[in-house]
């Protein structure tokens, strides 16, 4: 069959659609659903992927995280405090850090942090906030970049020097239109001077309800000696309901991870009701192994050693994020699957009711098949020309699909508040699908046409 037959029998496959256009509309109407919801579903696959990704980058690659446990005590009533004494438990430790970086083989990071509540004042200017103290290693764990200025050297770390590192938040609240490097803040009861400025970084609010990640952006970042020397140090505190005061902040009690710190004048006796002392020294530690294999063995000899050095004390509590978020990760891979497949399920109906259409098209038509086979068409021009019909739809169908499937996808992201990424490989392969979809249902009813004896279909009423 030569080019210009071929170009004939598009023309007539084209003036055939246009002459039926309502039918052709429903025809491709399963075409145009099957490619929406491929795009649509892919998108929204694709965007829950991307959520789980940036997650695992806020948590840290390979990290295993310790959290303080301020453990509470029960007892029966009438049975004696002799018999329900608590264990002695020093409580989570810079030790502990120690112990763990000397003995623990695999370890590529340490970074403990103290998490305090106090307030920025600056320019009559109040907020509250959280000063950490972090070692620089925080910064590398965390995927932390610096947008100006510098972290703490070794001298500022070994004297607990006053500086700090602020978030980008604290930068545009307190320094909208100058240069905060070198400028001094104060946070709590002490002036810390700005040595550097922290890119921004975007959390949702998913990420932060979820992993229980905040804000960094507004948060104040200390050498830990600092926050130890200058602020509170927890391992100088014995006894319950024991009170006492670091640069004007006063300690009465603190929950779990460094919970609530108490403005100097509350009574011991007060806070001691309503929360256990608190006796970590630190509020959180983070442990970076070399590799991901080895995550869940790193964890199993770190939950023996604290136990050794806590005595036997459960006082701590160990999770692997990442191996967390891969779960989910893994998950969320069989539900896109799943929403592929019935998108792709969408798609075979669609190419079914082409085939079906087109065969009926066929019986509709048997006079013309017949008027063109006696002139002299052949029956590969009649194949050619059922074909391009099918071909014609399925392929318009998977246009205006392709545009439904983005608009959903946009109407999801915006009306829902739930990311999507639209891929322009689910689009190509939607688009194929649906082009050989009519290729493929289309055959049948073209052969049928083209095996039609030219006499009897000229007879047909």
């Amino acid at each position: 069959m030569n080019k210009q037959s071929l170009l004939s029998n598009f023309y007539i496959a084209l003036e055939a659609v246009l002459a039926n256009q309502l039918r052709s509309l429903l025809t491709a109407l399963g075409i145009i659903f099957g490619v929406a919801a491929v795009i649509a579903m892919l998108a929204i696959g694709n965007g829950a992927q991307k959520e789980i990704l940036e997650q695992i980058e806020l948590v840290g690659v390979n990290n295993i995280i310790i959290q303080p446990v301020v453990e509470q005590t029960e007892q029966r009533i009438g049975d004696s405090d002799e018999n329900d004494k608590k264990k002695f438990s020093p409580g989570l430790k810079l030790l502990d850090v120690e112990s763990i970086r000397n003995s623990v083989p695999g370890v590529a990071r340490l970074s403990p942090e103290i998490l305090l509540e106090t307030y920025i004042i600056k320019n009559g200017i109040r907020r509250s906030s959280k000063l950490v103290g972090v070692e620089p290693s925080y910064f590398q764990v965390a995927n932390f970049e610096l947008d100006g200025g510098d972290v703490f050297n070794e001298t500022q770390l070994r004297v607990g020097a006053p500086v700090c590192i602020i978030g980008k938040g604290i930068q545009s609240k307190f320094f909208p239109q100058e240069n905060p490097i070198g400028q001094k803040i104060k946070v709590g009861s002490q002036w810390l001077e700005v040595i550097g400025v922290l890119k921004e970084r975007f959390i949702s609010e998913k990420a932060i309800t979820n992993l229980g990640i905040r804000d960094y952006n507004m948060d104040v970042y200390t050498p830990i000696q600092t926050v130890l020397v200058r602020y509170i140090n927890r391992d100088l505190v014995t006894g319950s309901g024991l009170k006492k005061s670091f640069g004007g902040i006063s300690m009465a009690s603190f929950g779990r991870g460094g919970g609530s710190i108490t403005i100097a004048g509350a009574s011991a006796s007060d806070s001691e009701d309503s929360a256990p002392s608190n006796y970590h020294q630190i509020d959180r530690l983070v442990v970076q192994v070399s590799e991901s294999a080895k995550l869940s063995s790193t964890a199993e000899v770190l939950s023996r050693m604290l136990e050794r050095r806590h005595y036997g004390v459960i006082d701590y509590e160990i999770t692997i994020p990442e191996l967390l978020l891969k779960q989910q990760q893994r998950t969320q891979n069989i539900f896109n699957i799943v929403l592929a497949a019935i998108a792709a399920i969408s798609l075979l109906v669609g190419g079914i009711g082409i085939m079906n259409i087109m065969l009926a098209s066929v019986m509709e038509r048997i006079k013309e098949i017949g008027l063109r086979l006696s002139i002299g068409a052949k029956s590969t021009d009649i194949v050619s020309q059922f074909l391009f019909e099918a071909v014609l739809i399925s392929v318009t169908g998977g246009i205006i699909g392709v545009i439904l499937g983005i608009a959903l996808a946009f109407a999801v992201s915006s009306l829902a508040d739930f990311p999507t990424e639209i891929s322009f490989a689910s689009i190509a392969i939607s688009f194929g699908v649906a082009a050989t979809v009519g290729l493929v249902f289309g055959i049948t009813p073209a052969r049928r046409a083209a095996s039609q004896d030219p006499i009897t279909s000229l007879r047909h009423e």
